[in-house]
């Protein structure tokens, strides 16, 4: 008569089951890994829509960040009381595209600016803090703009245009 022996000791039978079936699962994941991350949207699309967004605490008064959203520049400018005063203490027949700076900011926020950094003659990046009205001047055509992105001289047919944004808190806004 032959003997059984029932043992609690794994054998090695039990090791090679174990060991085969973590083997697998990884392999699994291996294979899934692929085709979950092509389901994501890649960089190049996520960068030519999605809204972005920004911290406005760090940006000190009379400030301008250059940002990218939708591969165009932005600019946001942090006006300071001169500058709100000296834009809203326009004759606006005097302008070429006549617009109010109230039109050009959110209300309530006047002193946050965002438009498109780019003159709308050709394209220029236009300098900050620089020309006659200490907003903006495009070096390489000579078009001047006021600190609220409206064209005073030069060549520019119209304003530096508004991109769309909101206020998401006193100190965050989202591009887009």
């Amino acid at each position: 008569m032959a003997e059984t022996v029932n043992s609690a000791e794994p054998t090695r039978r039990d090791f090679l089951l174990i060991a085969t079936g973590a083997v697998g699962a990884v392999g699994a994941a291996a294979v899934a890994w692929p085709f979950i991350t092509q389901m994501q949207p890649d960089a190049a699309t996520v960068a030519a829509g999605a809204p972005v967004e920004v911290d406005l605490t760090p940006i000190a008064e009379g400030q301008i960040v250059k940002l990218f959203w939708r591969g165009k520049l932005i600019f946001v400018r942090h006006r300071t009381r001169a500058e709100i005063e000296a834009a809203n203490n326009v004759n606006l027949s005097e302008l070429k595209d006549p617009q109010p700076d109230s039109a050009r900011v959110k209300e309530g926020h006047a002193q946050w600016l965002v438009v498109y950094g780019n003159c709308t003659h050709l394209g220029c990046v236009p300098l900050g803090h620089q020309g006659q009205y200490e907003g903006w001047f495009c070096p390489c055509h000579g078009s001047v703009f006021d600190t609220s992105g409206r064209i005073r001289q030069g060549p520019a047919p119209t304003n530096l245009p508004i991109p769309p944004y909101t206020f998401v808190s006193e100190s965050k806004i989202t591009i887009g």
